[in-house]
């Protein structure tokens, strides 16, 4: 058997990989989003459209859950009304910490050109909002491009720290 000798120091050293914690954790979130789908109106098919095989979402390691205690981030697609806006705190309140939100299209963003008694103008006024996809409706592709925009602020985000909760109400 030949033996084969290893000079670490003219290699550049061990083979160790240093990270911190931090850094760690926040990869695996961020490659791991189960998404809770909240689907309200035209969005909710281009949502869907991005959970098909041409865009497939699962390569970005985002799973699509109907539960809210699976979900780590909740995509509200469409036109939220009033009598809907009791139902997305209660499901919002309902998801585990770190928790994130992406509001998918003008009706979601700002209540779009609906500016009636019933409809409220942006889900950012019930739950906060970490990601803005704007359009009508917007693409699957925008929303793939949504979800790399949040894993990149997963990544920034210092995972040893105590949240806040983010309450507005």
């Amino acid at each position: 058997m030949a033996q084969h000798e290893v000079n670490y120091l003219k290699s550049g050293g061990l083979p160790v990989v240093l990270t911190t914690v931090d850094h760690l954790v926040n990869w695996g979130r961020s490659n791991s989003l189960w998404a809770l789908t909240y689907g309200l109106a035209c969005c909710a098919i281009e949502m869907m459209a991005s959970g098909a095989g041409r865009y497939d979402f699962d390569r970005f390691g985002t799973i699509f859950r109907a539960s809210p205690r699976q979900a780590d981030v909740m995509i509200v697609a469409g036109t939220l009304t009033k009598k809907h806006a009791e139902f997305i705190r209660r499901l919002y309140d309902q998801m585990s910490e770190p928790k994130w939100v992406i509001s998918m299209g003008s009706c979601a963003n700002t209540g779009g050109m609906f500016n009636t008694y019933a409809t409220v103008q942006g889900c950012d006024r019930i739950i906060p909002v970490d990601v803005y996809l704007p359009g009508c409706a917007p693409r699957p592709e925008t929303l793939q491009y949504a979800v790399m925009v949040l894993q990149q602020k997963i990544r920034r985000e210092k995972a040893s720290r105590k949240l806040p909760p983010k309450r507005l109400v």
